[in-house]
């Protein structure tokens, strides 16, 4: 099992932040990416729609021999909850975005916390209700910041507009007094450095791709199957719909270039 991939998916290319940073903790693991941009974003869907397309994702990725998934969609991750373990072998390692989060934000020694996202992820109020099942010592304090993920899939980022978008959003009240800030959406890894540099150097700020890669690289750990052969991995990324915008925004999104290949799981 060692030798095999690591399977992620998301509703589009966000998740490539997931992907990224997973590389980059453990550079010798393969990964086997799909993004389901035939149906992006998955915000807008029903729960079980997305259930839906997960599990029809979930079963490719096993068909590839992946021996861990990762769900590195917000929307996906609350939606299909603990569905998955209908859908892959027992035992089988399977880690959301929202989970590792939590446990984090758990253990970390700051009380008030701000948290950013899609209006999804926040009117779901999916992590402060799982926070506060392990400790009711934390505040989250949640904004909705819908323009962000648009703006940085066009490209609009480390610029004068994303900026000032950037800006007023940070400057609502409903942030006033956080000691940190979770950038709970696949997207905002991108802007984390001009979020830092607005919010300045007291405020931690919890980059959720690199606490979801740590988490992946515990788990694999914990189960002795982490690829120890050194050398470059050739990863594959799979895309449900292809368009040309979608392969110049994976570059981006992952940080160097990839090749997308279409594969789209719902035509007969």
């Amino acid at each position: 099992m060692s030798d095999n991939p690591i399977g992620i998916f998301d509703s589009g290319i966000g998740g490539l932040t997931v992907a990224n940073a997973i590389s980059s903790l453990l550079p010798n693991e393969k990964i086997i990416y799909f993004g389901d941009t035939a149906h992006l974003p998955y915000g807008d869907k029903s729960a079980k729609a997305i259930r839906d397309y997960s599990k029809e994702i979930i079963k490719f990725l096993l068909s590839h021999h992946c021996k861990l998934i990762v769900i590195a969609c917000n929307s996906a991750s609350a939606s299909v909850g603990n569905a998955y373990l209908k859908w892959v072998p027992k035992d089988m390692p399977v880690v959301n975005v929202i989970d590792p989060i939590v446990e984090y934000l758990s253990r970390e020694k700051y009380t008030r916390i701000g948290l950013i996202g899609t209006k999804r992820t926040i009117h779901s109020r999916i992590f402060p209700k799982n926070l506060n099942k392990i400790t009711s010592s934390k505040i989250i304090q949640s904004l909705a910041t819908p323009l962000l993920a648009p703006m940085i899939e066009e490209g609009f980022y480390n610029n004068n507009i994303s900026k000032a978008v950037i800006n007023s959003y940070l400057s609502n009240s409903r942030l006033i007094g956080i000691q940190s800030l979770v950038l709970a959406c696949t997207h905002y890894p991108l802007i984390e450095n001009q979020i830092r540099e607005l919010l300045g150097q007291k405020i931690e700020i919890v980059n959720s791709a690199y606490v979801v890669a740590r988490k992946v690289e515990t788990v694999l750990k914990l189960s002795s199957s982490e690829r120890h052969e050194r050398r470059s991995p050739e990863h594959q990324f799979f895309v449900s719909d292809f368009t040309s915008g979608f392969e110049q925004a994976a570059n981006r999104f992952f940080g160097k270039k990839v090749k997308l290949q279409e594969h789209n799981l719902w035509k007969r």
